[in-house]
């Protein structure tokens, strides 16, 4: 990916969603582009105007700590917004400066017999590991069973975000469609500036640009997440409406990596419905022995 590009866009999109009031500036009048004015964000991270000028045409590399803290201030970036500036500055610059993290490979990862043996120590909520790619790398027998319609199609190579915006039985299985897109695409956002030369990630990206429109527009709106703990709801085609809890665990073992837990509040119809599932699981475990792989 651009390197250069990514950076001129995703700080010219942060400028363009903070107002003037909201950065503590007059308004004023005939304002001509949405959001701060060049100068006025310059003003904010006390540089000048002909170097903040530089850093929004994407040349991050050489530049200070201390300035991209300054700009991202100036920005009123979240903690995933700048985690995202310093990483495509990182890569800008080529060096461990900014505290680089361990280069991720895209050779075939497989899980430790042990973490398979945690995974499936968890019984009553889907357990699963995925990277920044989302691709469903490992899981329990009832994160299996509650991605069915993921491994049902083969051409979704157990990818989350291909079955978001490929798939069409993901618009049932999210009830709130546009807010998992909004997630997903995200993720991946995320994963290019931690990690800009993974091709597995290039192909994706390019595939789904290319035959989603709803990927493409979120894509072109450059923001990043961090994905650790929330509520979603699905709606799962064996046993209906779920409205599950996440926590989301970073692998130290295995950076770049997630182990994320789905589970239901107790008492709930979800964790009825998580028990049935399980029982579907179960089922379907033992009468199709041939399809008991993480796929």
């Amino acid at each position: 990916m651009d390197n250069q590009a990514e950076i001129r866009e995703f700080l010219t999109s942060r400028r363009a969603k903070i107002t003037p009031e909201q950065a503590g500036l007059p308004s004023g009048t005939r304002r001509r582009v949405p959001g701060l004015r060049r100068s006025e964000v310059a003003a904010l991270a006390d540089v000048s105007v002909e170097y903040y000028a530089k850093l929004e045409r994407g040349n991050l590399a050489g530049v200070s700590p201390a300035v991209l803290e300054a700009v991202a201030r100036a920005l009123q970036l979240d903690d995933a917004e700048r985690a995202h500036l310093l990483n495509l500055a990182q890569a800008a610059d080529g060096s461990d400066v900014l505290t680089r993290p361990r280069r991720r490979t895209t050779r075939a990862w497989t899980p430790h017999r042990s973490l398979q043996w945690v995974l499936d120590a968890v019984t009553a909520g889907p357990a699963f590991v995925r990277n920044g790619r989302m691709d469903l790398l490992a899981t329990n027998q009832l994160a299996r069973a509650f991605y069915a319609d993921v491994h049902a199609t083969p051409g979704n190579q157990a990818n989350l975000a291909r079955y978001q915006f490929l798939d069409p039985a993901s618009r049932r299985f999210y009830p709130d469609w546009d807010q998992a897109a909004d997630i997903a695409v995200a993720i991946l956002r995320t994963e290019a500036g931690r990690n800009p030369h993974d091709k597995d990630l290039h192909d994706l990206v390019g595939e789904l640009s290319t035959r989603s429109d709803d990927f493409r527009t979120r894509w072109g709106a450059h923001n990043v997440r961090h994905h650790g703990t929330g509520t979603k709801r699905f709606h799962h085609q064996a046993v209906g409406e779920l409205t599950l809890a996440y926590e989301g665990l970073e692998m130290a073992a295995a950076p770049g990596l997630t182990l994320t837990i789905y589970t239901a509040e107790p008492g709930s119809a979800s964790e009825e419905g998580l028990r049935l599932l399980a029982s579907w699981a179960a089922t379907e475990h033992a009468t199709s022995p041939a399809e008991q792989g993480t796929g």
